[in-house]
């Protein structure tokens, strides 16, 4: 059947890191200088739908549809991870001749993403991640999440993350050919469910300074860089472990926020200085800051990955407080879910923080933890391989 199409589909989730990752050791294996821990959030809010398919009758080279555009693959990351699964199902068609040749066919991949790409929501690690796994599973591969993160972190560091649900760490490694510079799995969402996030989204415009190369003025000009690398982050690594396995909200809130705050201090340190946060994103800390003052305890965590947008994650028990308070504020932006007007908070912030969040939030994406990718039989490739129109 030399005309038939083969095809998998798969969803992946977005991670947003509580310990982040900033900066390469290597930058062609996207080797990272520090190890980092991520929360995936859950796909019903956030995911990346990818549809991968091989046929003896496509012609031409590899192509992307992303969101409804022909996207550009030619790039060496994107490179890497195609030819890294392409070599691993030539092995096992050598090894059996009896199934088909799919790693000599063109590959027709079609994704699309519920949320707004490059707007600082971790788009690229869903997408990566969405990539390498249903081309592995169009290809029938073996390897477990932790071996395709290997892959997968080759197209976007922080995809290595988004392989698998609950809390992550991506282990930075030691060896210079990065084997072991994996993803694993610190919890299961279920271990720790009642894990929240709200995500006020401050600009869903493109970053003026690209992470990769605000990565690489980090390491080359920041003096606070290497203390971040070989002291902060491996004493972060240690506490963020113990509070996620002790369910400990308290301690898990602090180191969040301060590794978050030490992130943003070696941009800021970096030369010429990098400021990813603005006035808004200043106003959601103290915002986060008046939440917890007023409850007389640590309710709410803010983070800040290489962009505006502010993420809180707080617990479902203290979701009235949270929740409650940013909805006085925000009412009239879009994205909260229904009932949430009848969560009711004691707290009011004050007018002066009020005003600037209501102007400077564009919507709010409320989510909480959950799984890592997931097959599913909705296709963005049709049988005759034409792209489905949705």
């Amino acid at each position: 059947m030399a005309d038939k199409v083969y095809r998998a589909s798969t969803t992946a989730p977005v991670n947003i890191a509580v310990v982040k990752y900033w900066g390469k050791r290597d930058a062609k294996l996207n080797l990272p200088t520090n190890s980092s821990l991520s929360v995936t959030l859950s796909q019903d809010d956030l995911r990346t739908l990818t549809t991968a398919s091989a046929s003896a009758s496509y012609s031409g080279d590899d192509t992307l549809i992303l969101n409804g555009e022909v996207s550009d693959i030619s790039g060496a990351r994107t490179q890497a991870c195609l030819r890294e699964l392409r070599a691993r199902r030539a092995a096992l068609e050598a090894a059996n001749s009896d199934l088909p040749k799919l790693s000599t066919y063109p590959l027709k991949i079609v994704s699309e993403n519920n949320f707004p790409t490059a707007a600082g929501l971790a788009s690229s690690a869903a997408g990566f991640a969405a990539l390498v796994r249903a081309i592995a599973d169009l290809y029938e591969l073996p390897e477990s999440p932790s071996d395709l993160s290997l892959i997968a972190r080759q197209g976007s560091g922080s995809a290595c993350r988004s392989l698998f649900g609950g809390y992550v760490a991506w282990r930075m490694g030691e060896q210079a050919d990065g084997l072991d510079s994996r993803a694993d799995l610190v919890a299961e969402a279920s271990h720790w469910p009642d894990m929240r996030a709200l995500i006020l989204v401050v600009s869903a415009a493109k970053k003026g300074v690209s992470s990769s190369s605000g990565m690489q003025q980090t390491v080359a000009t920041s003096g606070m860089f290497k203390e971040r690398i070989t002291t902060v982050v491996p004493k972060m690594m240690d506490l963020m472990e113990e509070s996620i396995k002790n369910k400990d909200f308290e301690q898990f809130a602090e180191v969040t926020m301060r590794d978050s705050n030490s992130f943003h201090a070696t941009c800021a340190d970096t030369y010429p200085p990098i400021f990813y946060m603005n006035d808004v994103s200043k106003t959601a800390i103290r915002a986060v800051e008046y939440i917890n003052a007023k409850a007389g305890r640590t309710v709410a965590a803010y983070t800040f990955d290489a962009g505006p947008n502010c993420v809180v994650y707080y617990l479902e028990k203290d979701a009235p407080t949270v929740l409650g308070t940013f909805y006085q504020a925000l009412s009239s932006v879009s994205g909260w879910k229904e009932g949430t007007a009848s969560v009711k908070s004691e707290f009011q912030l004050e007018d002066n923080l009020a005003s600037v969040l209501k102007d400077g939030v564009s919507r709010v994406i409320m989510t909480g933890v959950g799984e890592g990718p997931q097959k599913t039989n909705e296709f963005l490739v049709a049988e005759d391989g034409s792209t489905v129109k949705r």
